[in-house]
């Protein structure tokens, strides 16, 4: 037989839309479901599984258990009513009494032919289930008989099983004689019939017209509905020209649908599909009221900052990491819901890496990241004006550095910087100066919301956002307050990783997360005041996740950040202010002093010639204040800053925000003056 002449391309006829390609089923593009079901591949969804089933049956066995006393009592007292409801419709069967009625009719209307007809019959029904019952009593105590000569307390349970029948037959129709188990969302089951209902309820056009048309027009996707670590998992197509994100929008009335919690029910698209691709998680309980999961590197082990940070978990318990090297992060949320620990896990993680050199600069002042003074090459905590001039210092050395780092890539040989950016092993040799060095500011928005810096602060930390992450700087940031004044939209739009705890608008959420992240569905606005350390990560792969972060409190902290400094101190790369270097290079001032030196011998005097003569008196400290700088400067000293009448330059007189001299010496005595900055001097 000869062989089939091979296809010839240009008379290859094209399939029209309908049409079978059986003649080429290799070309169709058909998805493989894998062999062994996704969540018996997978080693910890397959634990959550298990989990799941012993937790469902133990719920069953306790509550059935608890409740045997009460069962027992309900069956005792039904059985009675069971036995004669068994002994009257035994009779009626036996006696062929569902035929009376005809028979009646018969002799009413004197029809003999079917008198006799059904009288036959009766008697041959009669005759025969007398037989069968006599047989099947006969067999009972036969049965029962030998039951009681091989195990007599078998016979006991016959009786038991006896009863039990009997209560069941005569127990309430309004009242089951067995409570149910199933009383919590926990341990009810998901099923597509559920979900589909529940998304007919969301009210969207394009749905309830495409289940009009067609039933079948939601398509789950194999194996459809099925266990996923601790809860449910569907992925389902949506009707056509329905999009995931209409879904995510609905998200509330989707949760009512499913008669779950808001905090239990996710909607996420797809990753590589198309847009009416829907991922839905259904936990069993929120995140928030599962046990905090303790930081894989809090016991052990180095960091690599070229290697993913264990940063949390998802609603599937999966552990979800960011790649710190080569990108920007930015965490935001509402004081108090966790934004500052998600901050610490990552300084954490870099200190564990003995090449980094970490700035740290915790500008509330409560000292939050106080582990990274071990290892910190500076640190400052305190939102005082003193603290925030030693930042912007170290923030414009850090801006000076990109400069020298892009000088020394682009002067590298290209066998050794193929790709013209920092890698390990360049990271590795300090020589170079391209180690990575991470800059973290917890609270920024005392920087650039500053009246007198912020501008500089906008300005140079910007330059670090866009440039730093190629040169091995790695920015981290967070705030409370994501406003346009304090999140500077040159950093917005550049940070690439953005982590969103609750926040309470939706500008707030587009100011944290992507721009227009809150019409698509992506809203830490539904977080309650509960959801602690949980919220919506981008930016560290295709797809926006839920992330509750590792826990680690302050003691464990400071315990790792001593154990990195005996990891530096073993390598040599211990510098600056945790070898005490800080200490010398601020110097020390009194603002209240220097503020009484340039006002003497006025008895009233306006802000802008204080902060005239304050730049003449110390430029490298003054340079940049204006009159409201110093009047905030003063205000948190104690000083009333009030209208002043004075002579302009030109003899003109104007009145003009300024202090009385006697306020300032009656203050300098008792000033508040904040602490906590970075090297424990006085604040300005």
């Amino acid at each position: 037989m000869s062989a089939a002449p091979a296809p010839d391309p240009d008379n290859v006829v094209p399939i029209r839309p309908g049409q079978p390609d059986a003649a080429h089923p290799w070309d169709r593009a058909a998805q493989r479901r894998p062999v062994v079901p996704g969540w018996f591949a997978d080693r910890q969804t397959r634990r959550h599984a298990a989990r799941w089933a012993v937790r469902h049956a133990a719920h069953h066995v306790a509550f059935h258990g608890i409740r045997g006393p009460k069962y027992l009592a309900r069956t005792l007292i039904c059985a009675p009513r069971g036995l004669a409801l068994a002994v009257y419709h035994g009779w009626r069967w036996l006696f062929d009494r569902e035929g009376h009625e005809l028979r009646l009719h018969a002799v009413a209307t004197r029809d003999q032919k079917a008198y006799a007809t059904m009288a036959r019959i009766r008697k041959d029904r009669v005759r025969t289930r007398l037989l069968a019952a006599a047989v099947t009593v006969g067999m009972a105590v036969i049965a029962a008989v030998i039951v009681h000569l091989v195990w007599a307390p078998g016979l006991w349970l016959l009786a038991a099983a006896v009863v039990g029948g009997l209560g069941y037959l005569g127990r309430p129709r309004t009242v089951p004689l067995i409570d149910r188990a199933v009383v919590t969302p926990a341990a009810e089951r998901i099923t597509p019939d559920v979900i589909v209902r529940a998304l007919e309820k969301l009210g969207l056009a394009g749905i309830n017209a495409a289940l009009k048309a067609d039933p079948l027009a939601i398509r789950f996707i194999a194996p459809g509905v099925g266990r996923d670590g601790p809860g449910w998992r569907a992925e389902l197509d949506l009707p056509y020209g329905v999009t995931v994100a209409e879904v995510m929008d609905r998200r509330d009335k989707l949760a009512s649908g499913l008669r779950r919690q808001l905090a239990c029910v996710w909607p996420l698209p797809a990753p590589d599909q198309h847009e009416g691709r829907l991922l839905l998680f259904i936990t069993d309980k929120p995140m928030r009221d599962l046990p905090p999961a303790a930081w894989p590197l809090a016991a052990k082990g180095p960091a690599d900052l070229f290697r993913p940070a264990p940063f949390g978990k998802d609603q599937r318990g999966r552990a979800i990491p960011v790649v710190l090297m080569f990108t920007g992060v930015l965490i935001g949320a509402m004081p108090r819901m966790g934004k500052t620990m998600a901050l610490r896990l990552l300084v954490l993680f870099a200190a564990l890496d003995v090449r980094a050199e970490l700035r740290v600069w915790e500008l509330k002042g409560t000292g939050d990241l106080s582990c990274a003074e071990h290892v910190a090459h500076s640190y400052g905590s305190g939102a005082d004006d003193d603290t925030l001039r030693a930042c912007l210092e170290d923030v414009r050395q850090v801006a000076a550095d990109l400069d020298h780092r892009a000088a020394v890539i682009r002067k590298l040989p290209r066998d050794i910087c193929p790709e013209n950016k920092v890698t390990p092993e360049l990271a590795s040799k300090r020589s170079l100066g391209l180690h990575p060095l991470v800059l973290a500011v917890s609270e920024c928005q005392e920087a650039f919301s500053h009246p007198a810096m912020g501008k500089e602060f906008d300005s140079l930390v910007s330059a670090i956002v866009k440039r730093g992450p190629a040169l091995g700087i790695i920015p981290l940031l967070d705030t409370q307050r994501p406003d346009a004044a304090s999140l500077p939209g040159g950093i917005r739009a550049n940070i690439g990783v953005r982590y969103c705890l609750r926040v309470m608008d939706q500008t707030a959420n587009d100011m944290v997360l992507p721009t227009s992240s809150y019409k698509a569905g992506i809203r830490a606005t539904d977080f309650a005041q509960a959801d602690k350390g949980i919220g919506w990560l981008t930016g560290h792969s295709d797809q926006a996740e839920i992330v509750r972060t590792w826990y680690c409190d302050a003691i464990q902290a400071d315990q790792i950040g001593r154990r990195a400094r005996r990891l530096r101190e073993a390598a040599g790369t211990l510098s600056g202010y945790c070898l005490g270097e800080q200490e010398a290079a601020l110097p020390v001032v009194d603002l209240m002093a220097d503020v009484i030196a340039v006002t003497e011998g006025a008895e009233r005097i306006w802000s802008e010639t204080i902060a005239a003569r304050l730049a003449e008196l110390r430029p490298e400290i003054y340079k940049g204040w204006d009159a409201s700088a110093v009047g905030d400067a003063l205000r948190v000293r104690g000083v009333d800053v009030v209208q002043v009448w004075g002579q302009t330059d030109d003899g003109q007189q104007a009145n003009r925000r300024g202090v009385a001299r006697a306020q300032l010496l009656a203050a300098s005595g008792d000033a508040a003056r904040p602490s906590g900055t970075a090297s424990g001097r006085e604040a300005l």
